[in-house]
């Protein structure tokens, strides 16, 4: 009996990057993983700071004599000498947690004057300020002599595609020859319009940093990510350690969160990238004028030196008129009025390859190492970012090319079965029709996804979410992503609404399984020769959270094993094993 190829590179191994181990995985799974302590990891060598000199960038009176060596808004993570930030909460006040600060060696206190008595019981000096957390950020930067300012900062921004960008431009720094001035002259960027003179921050091929939702990465050793851009305490810690470590240039997710709860105060970007923005967080934001304005603050003076823009998006349009910074324009859709464009663009199953056009009709030749249109414009993004910086942008393209893949992004799961599989972080509408309409120009067969919606979150997206499923999918089994406090129940009904709205002549069939194992077993019972199996949402997520308990799930390993588990998978390799 011929067996259909497999859809892997090479059968039985893995297609893309690993993203950092399980909680219950051994530590010694990372390369030179120091020891463990709480917190984001932090600088070794740090020049203590008096109280004083923090008092006047306050403009505040000084609490008297002493100094401090780090800080934290995290009593749990408290070091010896830190300035611990005690803000005001939702539900506490972080002095409320004040002695706990002090019995783990804290120096002082920062905080607002609701929590200042509180603080003061301790017995350390507290520094009083109305705004607390408005202000973390550059004392933070003060306390770790300003790190970022050695660093040659990235910041990606949008609703899809930070985390792949920002991966790409990784890749892309590992890869090219160092930044020239723009007096010598290079063959990338536009002249006299880049961030200026960065032959003095950063370089190609040494180390590297990483900071986003999969991960944070400090050259070769990687850190679990809490959230997609870290506090403004552990950023800055994280540039400090960068710095002390030999990184010279580092590529970051910013978030409208981030940008909003000031997580990236102290912190002036050399580049900014607009990627798109669709609805998304409207439990956070009020609307999408509000949501626009959030991630337009960075391309400001106060956030960053220079932008580059999605001209294809109508946001990225609009953005490319008001921002306060310098910014040129990029396009996947061969816009002639952008300054970088794509030409000569062949999606491929796997890849897609193409031309990119600069802004002195420079050619370069470059591959999206991952599927669908979406992601042209992510390499497309992460090459004019590199080309602007001053990096050869024909190095930077080769070296974004050879990426294996991205975590939880369009990631195969592979064990040699005759279909494709992947798992896939796409958990909005825009994200969710994007990687369909991706994977249907690829798929011969049928194409099966499981879907979810997170509980707690944006209710807005459910029903269209659950319709785009139906609508472009054979088969879309709706499912638990993370219910949270919510009824998994609940969020499936409005996703059958939406899904039920669709007239059933365009409708594929829909399943209802609120057990995501399950859903996922399912979709793979369904599965043939030729077809797609997408599980979307969730891509690199670790844990499920249920009625506030966090359980170990992983959609690549869930997948795989339905994979195994299935009678034509037992099959297949029953005939193999007999030659």
């Amino acid at each position: 009996m011929h067996r259909p190829p497999s859809f892997s590179r090479e059968p039985g191994t893995p297609g893309t990057l690993t993203a950092v181990p399980h909680a219950d995985q051994s530590p010694s799974t990372q390369q030179d993983a120091p020891a463990k302590r709480p917190g984001t990891p932090r600088p070794d060598r740090v020049r203590p700071t008096p109280l004083a000199e923090l008092a006047t960038r306050l403009g505040t009176e000084s609490p008297g004599a002493g100094e401090v060596t780090g800080i934290t808004h995290d009593s749990r993570a408290v070091r010896p000498g830190d300035l611990y930030a005690a803000l005001p909460g939702a539900r506490f006040h972080g002095a409320d947690f004040a002695a706990q600060a002090a019995g783990l060696g804290a120096a002082a206190v920062l905080t607002d004057p609701s929590g200042a008595e509180r603080a003061a019981v301790t017995g350390l000096p507290v520094l009083v300020t109305e705004d607390p957390r408005g202000r973390m950020g550059e004392l933070a930067a003060e306390i770790y002599g300003h790190p970022g300012r050695d660093l040659l900062q990235i910041g990606i921004t949008g609703t899809s595609g930070k985390t792949t960008t920002a991966y790409l431009v990784e890749a892309g720094l590992k890869s090219a020859d160092g930044p020239t001035t723009r007096e010598e002259g290079r063959d990338g960027g536009t002249p006299g319009r880049g961030p200026g003179e960065l032959s003095q921050k950063g370089g190609g091929g040494r180390r590297v940093g990483l900071i986003g939702t999969v991960e944070m990465r400090i050259g070769d050793e990687r850190v679990k990510s809490e959230r997609t851009t870290p506090e403004a305490t552990d950023l800055q810690a994280l540039f400090a350690v960068m710095r002390e470590r030999g990184v010279a240039s580092v590529a970051m997710e910013v978030s409208s969160h981030a940008l909003v709860l000031g997580r990236v105060d102290g912190c002036v970007f050399d580049i900014a990238v607009f990627n798109n923005l669709s609805p998304e967080h409207m439990e956070f934001h009020s609307d999408m004028e509000d949501y626009y304005r959030a991630k337009a603050q960075l391309f400001t003076p106060r956030r960053s030196r220079f932008g580059v823009i999605n001209l294809d998006d109508e946001y990225g349009r609009r953005l490319a008129e008001e921002a306060t910074v310098p910014v040129v324009t990029f396009s996947a859709a061969g816009l002639p009025d952008a300054d970088w464009r794509a030409e000569d663009v062949l999606i491929g199953p796997m890849d897609s390859t193409f031309t990119v056009v600069g802004p002195k009709e420079q050619r370069i030749s470059a591959k999206a190492p991952l599927a669908g249109p979406f992601n042209v414009a992510n390499t497309l993004a992460a090459i004019v970012t590199l080309a602007e910086a001053g990096f050869d942008p024909q190095r930077a393209a080769d070296g974004i090319a050879a990426v294996p893949g991205v975590p939880g992004r369009l990631e195969r799961v592979d064990v040699g079965q005759p279909y494709l599989a992947v798992v896939d972080y796409a958990h909005k509408t825009d994200a969710v029709e994007s990687v369909l309409r991706a994977l249907r120009k690829v798929t011969e067969g049928r194409l099966h996804i499981v879907l979810g919606c997170g509980g707690d979150r944006d209710e807005t997206k459910r029903g269209p979410m659950g319709a785009a499923a139906a609508r472009l999918a054979d088969t879309a089994v709706l499912t638990s992503d993370n219910p949270r406090s919510e009824d998994p129940l609940a969020i499936l009904t409005t996703m059958l609404a939406g899904a039920a709205g669709v007239p059933a002549e365009e409708r594929g069939d829909v399943l209802v399984e609120p057990d995501r194992a399950a859903a996922i077993a399912a979709a793979v019972a369904r599965a043939r020769p030729g077809d797609t199996v997408l599980v979307a949402g969730k891509g690199h997520e670790q844990g499920q959270d249920i009625a506030g308990v966090v359980r170990p799930f992983d959609d690549r390993q869930v997948l795989r094993a339905a994979i195994e588990a299935h009678p034509m998978e037992r099959a297949n390799r029953h005939e193999n094993s007999q030659g």
